[in-house]
């Protein structure tokens, strides 16, 4: 475990002197996983427990339910397996990227208007990593902006970003939605960021194969 620990803090550490490209997202440069920004998160029903008791808040949104989410990518990492969705041996971690974005104050998660679901764009995204704090971390970062999570469809929906934290610049970012399912609000649709992180992989063959066939889209 220790040794296992130490692996992951060393790539932390590394640091790269040069602006990513596509070209090392589908090669084999490191890659650290960010986390899931719930900041812009639309749940389009009544958020509740089991059988639609215990009607759960904005604030329960946010204070309980956000950091338990990302949480279980680091502890439960067989059910979340971001390297295999990469195609990495492993990946680093830095979640507190995201943690402080998923802290700032919003009221509005939760509407009932079925038209707010799906709502960000490309150009969305880039707007919010340019507004980000990376620190002095550089190199190629992952993160899931959630956007949306549908009651009704039993269905959560996210844009699978990777960016060059160095720049604050998108190098590729894609959505990808999951279907929900299990007991508990915490575990349905920890299920559907589950199979998120599974399309993702299904996926990550597609974008790389789209990139290896066009030398333009590879170098930008």
């Amino acid at each position: 475990m220790k040794k296992y620990i130490s692996i992951l803090l060393a790539l932390l550490m590394t640091t790269c002197g040069y602006a990513q490209t596509k070209a090392d997202l589908f090669g084999n440069a490191p890659i650290t996983w960010l986390g899931l920004d719930l900041a812009h998160l639309k749940y389009t029903g009544k958020p509740s427990q089991h059988n639609n008791t215990g009607l759960i808040t904005n604030a329960d949104l946010q204070t309980e339910f956000f950091p338990s989410w990302n949480e279980l990518f680091f502890n439960e990492q067989y059910k979340f397996n971001i390297a295999s969705a990469v195609h990495r041996d492993f990946v680093g971690y830095a979640m507190d990227i995201t943690r402080n974005e998923n802290r700032k104050v919003n009221k509005g998660y939760v509407t009932d208007n079925e038209s707010e679901y799906q709502l960000l764009t490309t150009d969305s995204v880039s707007k919010f990593i340019e507004g980000y704090d990376f620190g002095r971390k550089k190199g190629i970062g992952m993160l899931f902006f959630v956007e949306g999570m549908n009651k009704r469809k039993r269905e959560a929906s996210a844009w699978v970003t990777f960016v060059d934290m160095g720049r604050k610049t998108v190098l590729l970012t894609e959505r990808v939605t999951g279907k929900a399912g299990g007991a508990g609000f915490r575990n349905f649709w920890a299920h559907a960021f589950s199979n998120i992180v599974w399309n993702t992989g299904s996926e990550f063959d597609e974008w790389s194969s789209m990139a290896h066939g066009n030398s333009l889209f590879m170098n930008l």
